[in-house]
């Protein structure tokens, strides 16, 4: 990369703009490409995981297959991580034109400067603070970290939108066209050797950080925040109890879960609890950071709690609420299609010893396909009604 020193050529370049012969209008479109399939990733997986936690009416999530939660975030999270390199490489290829002169030939180049302006700012906001949320350093952003990125992705997505259709006819010929023949000077492998290495770092970043969500790369995990077989029990935690300030309410002896129904209420100990039928799932935690743990876990059906208060356990919703006395997730819903499944539990154990405090003890919500975050922990009261 040198100076160019020359003068300006019809006004359309100033001088000190830094140049490459890598740089091409093919390999902008390239990286352009690349990028935009990892944006799109990121968008879709972001969007679902945001109506899971937040749904509105309309929407409707299953509890089978189990892990399809724990697929999407992983490819959400991964996908996101591919973009630091690709978004690197694409701003190194484009940035020159940053220096053009006069800055705006018309209202239009104007309109199309600010968009490119603003789709920049929303990549580089979304990739900063998604590394921020999977690293859980909050301190550096005054705002909600899930509300932020949520609709910084919808500005991001809509001047993506703009800009394709801006530079669709550019990308199409640039892509389409024969390359020109090499300069003696110029070595006609370079650009392909820079998508390459662009290739090899993206290919680095997600072998070394997608063992927390996939297995079999779990040896190489070198970069991941979290390790799946590490925490109490042998499960990662996101928020201890004493974190939580609930270790006093938790440990208490005369702790009693409130189920309360149709038919009235039940206020039940541990012992109680534990005395009702008990049932194990093979489970995984998959939380909203990326990383997932499956674990065996033990306890009541919610399904035959519902009964217990007299509502139809095929249509019943579950609200729950933990001992913790404040924050935005220490109550969660469960809709019918996740009580009626066999699978999800109140669970009193984990990987058959008695859960730690830091999952949940005295007992927890665990149920198939669903984030980290609405399995409750804690749980205090159980409010179950009928939906029509």
């Amino acid at each position: 990369m040198v100076r160019n020193a020359e003068p300006a050529v019809n006004g359309e370049r100033r001088i000190g703009t830094f140049v490459s012969r890598r740089r091409s209008t093919a390999l902008t479109s390239r990286l352009g490409m690349w990028l935009g399939v990892a944006f799109a990733a990121c968008f879709v997986t972001g969007l679902l995981s945001h109506l899971i936690q937040h749904p509105p009416g309309w929407f409707w999530w299953p509890s089978r297959p189990v892990r399809l939660y724990q697929v999407t975030q992983g490819l959400h999270v991964a996908a996101g991580l591919a973009c630091i390199p690709l978004l690197g490489a694409k701003l190194w290829a484009v940035y020159p034109r940053l220096f053009t002169w006069p800055p705006a030939r018309s209202a239009m180049h104007a309109a199309e400067r600010a968009g490119v302006a603003v789709l920049v700012a929303a990549a580089l906001f979304q990739v900063a603070s998604g590394l921020l949320n999977i690293a859980r350093w909050y301190a550096p952003m005054p705002f909600f970290f899930t509300d932020g990125h949520y609709w910084v992705a919808w500005l991001g997505a809509g001047a993506l939108l703009v800009h394709l259709g801006v530079q669709l006819p550019v990308v199409r010929t640039a892509l389409t066209r024969r390359p020109p023949p090499a300069r003696p000077d110029e070595p006609s492998r370079t650009r392909r050797e820079l998508l390459l290495a662009v290739g090899a770092a993206v290919g680095l970043i997600t072998v070394t950080t997608v063992g927390q969500t996939v297995r079999p790369f779990t040896p190489v995990t070198l970069l991941a925040p979290r390790q799946p077989g590490t925490g109490p029990q042998g499960v990662p935690v996101n928020r201890t109890a004493g974190a939580a300030g609930v270790l006093t309410a938790a440990l208490d002896p005369g702790y009693r879960l409130i189920v309360t129904g149709p038919a009235g209420e039940h206020r039940l100990g541990l012992t109680e609890l534990a005395a009702l039928p008990q049932y194990t799932a093979v489970l995984p935690i998959a939380c909203v950071e990326g990383w997932s743990s499956t674990a065996n876990w033990t306890g009541v059906r919610l399904r035959d709690l519902a009964a217990m208060v007299g509502a139809d356990p095929d249509r019943a919703r579950v609200d729950l609420e933990s001992l913790e006395a404040t924050g935005r997730y220490r109550a969660s819903t469960v809709a019918p299609a996740h009580t009626r499944d066999p699978l999800t539990l109140l669970a009193l154990r984990l990987n058959g010893e008695i859960l730690h405090p830091d999952h949940g003890y005295p007992t927890r919500l665990i149920a198939p396909n669903r984030p980290g975050v609405l399995q409750t922990k804690w749980v205090g009261r159980i409010t179950v009604r009928n939906e029509p």
